[in-house]
């Protein structure tokens, strides 16, 4: 368990169909494979979804326009992410945790008014997620 209850880690893998090209969202799962349409998504095999969140850092999420940041680890890359809460975020979908540009609000919405899109993830990061045995982690911080 975190000592830090305003942080919560998500682990997940890589998939040789991750092409990580979606502008408006990205996205990591508990699925444990991966269509050819699915362009937002980065990681698969996610060890939580919005609904396993801690209820510490989902209280703080539901805040209106909380800072959240988001560190994705894939290897020894590093990618930050700043995006908002808002009260209207639900977060109880069991498999998925998606991260959005706009407004957008459903039970997958982690956040919005994200900075970057899975477009914006570095290619670099995407070759090594397209190998299944790539490792990633999402830590997210409520601020």
């Amino acid at each position: 368990m975190n000592k830090n209850k305003n942080i919560e880690i998500v682990e997940f893998f890589g998939h040789p169909l991750i092409k990580a090209t979606h502008k408006t969202t990205f996205e990591i799962t508990k699925d444990t494979d991966l269509s050819k349409s699915g362009d937002c998504i980065i990681g698969i095999k996610a060890n939580k979804s919005c609904i396993d969140i801690n209820e510490k850092v989902k209280k703080r999420i539901k805040r209106i326009d909380v800072p959240i940041k988001i560190i994705i680890y894939v290897g020894k890359h590093v990618f930050i992410v700043n995006a908002l809460g808002h009260p209207s975020l639900m977060l109880n979908d069991d498999k998925d945790i998606v991260v959005r540009k706009s407004n957008y609000v459903c039970p997958r919405t982690l956040a919005i008014c994200s900075t970057r899109a899975a477009e914006d993830l570095p290619r670099y990061m995407v070759r090594l997620l397209r190998k299944k045995e790539t490792k990633g982690k999402m830590i997210i911080t409520t601020l």
